[in-house]
């Protein structure tokens, strides 16, 4: 099938490149020059486990072509996913000028039949924007092509993403015309042949559908994190908690691991429009801004518990940062605790050194040549001269270090674990002290 794909970033690419992986012919069609040409030197702009390999071979095969030509991305494919950002507004309300962008674009090039895919992260009613939009743009041209508006929300999680798009959990489709559903699922049948996974609903349930996943994983986390606070204040371990509730198959393991808080481009932004989505029909959410709030708080846990080590007073001293992504296997840094915890250790005049298996050059976008702050080539760079550990991303290769190195090394010989990465016992009997998120250390 011929497919165009609006926008190249992350949920962009990764779609279209999919698409293109089981045969189809797919066009990604982006307005940043810069970027399409990067593409076309096959140059992948973000981090993603296998994707570079998969965009090298498919544009090889000739099954993927990246251009910032509109009218011929349009002219190409029955389907136009739209797929570019909705940030958050100021007021955490997503942003759709970009959304309604593409939906412009593609009313004042179509001459045929197209099949309009919502595939950006939308609030609920968006499917009616973008069609009132193809409609008054056709309106204006003096013409009328048949259409239509589909809700198709994906659900991918960054360092997994290849994986969910090509065995998905559920593909949901939103719409209110069979015919189009019967599309979709012809679109998607080489990844629904072991079993039925795709979930037709109306569009406006489809919408709100990816908006709950998503504050619903960020309510587990929030919770677990103030349960872990709440365990360290009774003298009660959350790893055991975490288990004790997990083996509950009504609960499960998924999302209940405590820490310094969650980020990314998702869940922040996804649980402020939802909340925003409420106030704007008039109902108070009251418990996705206690999610919101929750975090918000969990990312200062760490900072808190290295100046109560300190007694208030860490100028002068120098921590070595492990980890800068959001989470592993990813180079995104939106939203990160370890960008509330660096800046507030070096605002109280620490010096940070800090180490990213994969997020050293968004680190490097996003802080320069900051005072106060190291991007070092190695984890044990990262440790030279440093009075202490702070871990913030649970990287697999910091999940067994050499302890005894940890000890001679650290000035201070103590590693503050906003992960929960290692065994107090072990730690202690090193000789090193352990300060984890809820196991009985504030």
């Amino acid at each position: 099938m011929k497919v165009t794909i609006f926008g190249s970033g992350y949920v962009g690419l990764v779609t279209g490149i999919c698409l293109a992986e089981v045969g189809n012919d797919v066009v990604c069609v982006d307005i940043d020059q810069e970027k399409i040409d990067k593409l076309n030197q096959g140059i992948v702009p973000i981090y993603e486990p296998g994707l570079d390999a998969m965009v090298k071979e498919n544009m090889d095969a000739g099954r993927v072509k990246f251009t910032t030509n509109i009218a011929e991305a349009v002219e190409h494919g029955v389907f136009q996913f739209i797929a570019v950002g909705t940030p958050p507004d100021e007021d955490g309300s997503a942003d759709l000028q970009y959304v309604l962008a593409v939906a412009k674009s593609i009313a004042e090039h179509m001459n045929d039949y197209k099949v309009v895919v919502d595939k950006s992260t939308v609030p609920v009613g968006t499917a009616d924007k973008v069609k009132n939009v193809i409609q008054q743009t056709q309106q204006q041209r003096g013409v009328d092509i048949d259409f239509d508006v589909v809700s198709n929300p994906e659900f991918l999680k960054e360092g997994a993403a290849i994986e969910d798009f090509m065995k998905p959990d559920r593909i949901v489709v939103g719409t209110d015309n069979p015919r189009t559903a019967e599309l979709l699922k012809a679109l998607y049948a080489p990844f629904n042949r072991s079993h039925e996974r795709v979930i037709t609903m109306d569009i406006r349930s489809a919408e709100l559908t990816k908006y709950a996943a998503n504050a619903m994983l960020a309510t587990k986390i929030s919770f677990m994190n103030e349960l872990s606070n709440l365990a360290e204040r009774l003298g009660a371990d959350i790893e055991q908690v975490r288990n004790g509730i997990g083996s509950d198959s009504r609960i499960g393991y998924s999302f209940i691991y405590p820490g310094c808080g969650y980020g990314g481009s998702c869940f922040p932004k996804d649980v402020k429009a939802l909340e925003r989505t409420a106030q704007q029909v008039g109902y108070n959410a009251e418990l996705l801004g206690a999610v919101e709030n929750v975090n918000a708080r969990q990312k200062q846990v760490l900072v808190n518990k290295i100046k109560h080590h300190y007694q208030d007073d860490i100028k002068g001293k120098t921590f070595a940062l492990w980890g800068l992504a959001f989470k592993p296997k990813t180079d995104d840094m939106r939203e990160a605790p370890s960008r509330v915890i660096l800046e507030a250790l070096i605002d109280a005049g620490a010096t940070v050194q800090a180490f990213d298996p994969e997020a050293m050059d968004e680190a490097k976008r996003i802080y320069g040549n900051k005072a106060g702050l190291s991007l070092v080539k190695t984890a044990d760079d990262a440790l030279q001269g440093a009075d202490a550990l702070v871990i913030v991303t649970e990287w697999k290769n910091f999940w067994s270090p050499d302890f005894e190195m940890l000890k001679n090394t650290l000035k201070d010989k103590v590693i503050f674990d906003g992960r929960n990465l290692y065994q107090p016992e072990m730690l202690e009997r090193v000789g090193i002290e352990y300060y984890a998120i809820g196991r009985g250390r504030t």
